[in-house]
């Protein structure tokens, strides 16, 4: 019985190290997304500065806001062609990728130049520091 319960434990400890693993982001989607990512707050950033986009500081009708929504999801298309993802692919994998935060960090670290340009994003935008954002 008692050497049934170490290869139980030896199996569940292997399984646990390889789910591990295969969760780890590969270290060139974790430059892929972490490049996008500082391009699309960048633009975003540029896109709303001074009231820009539409409605000049007021508030959009829901005309200018579909407008709004249609223009900025082009732009984040062409966007992320560069990056060959789509953005949909977008979406659904930059939560799993980021989740990887050791691998986010050791990128940025490897590159001081995005670091600073990454650091310098809208946390409350970009779906960092336990935002409820979008996640761009």
């Amino acid at each position: 019985m008692m050497k049934q319960v170490q290869v139980l434990i030896s199996l569940l400890g292997s399984l646990v190290l390889f789910i591990g693993v295969a969760l780890a982001a590969e270290p060139a989607d974790v430059e892929k997304f972490v490049n996008a990512r500082i391009e699309i707050g960048e633009m975003m950033t540029n896109y709303f500065k001074d009231g820009g986009g539409f409605g000049g500081g007021q508030q959009p009708s829901q005309e200018q806001m579909r407008q709004m929504g249609a223009d900025i999801n082009t732009k984040l298309t062409t966007l992320l062609a560069k990056h060959e993802l789509t953005l949909e692919e977008y979406r659904k994998r930059s939560p799993e990728v980021f989740a990887d935060d050791a691998a986010v960090k050791q990128y940025l670290s490897e590159h001081p130049d995005l670091k600073q340009r990454y650091e310098a994003l809208p946390l409350d935008r970009m779906g960092r520091g336990g935002s409820t954002g979008r996640g761009y």
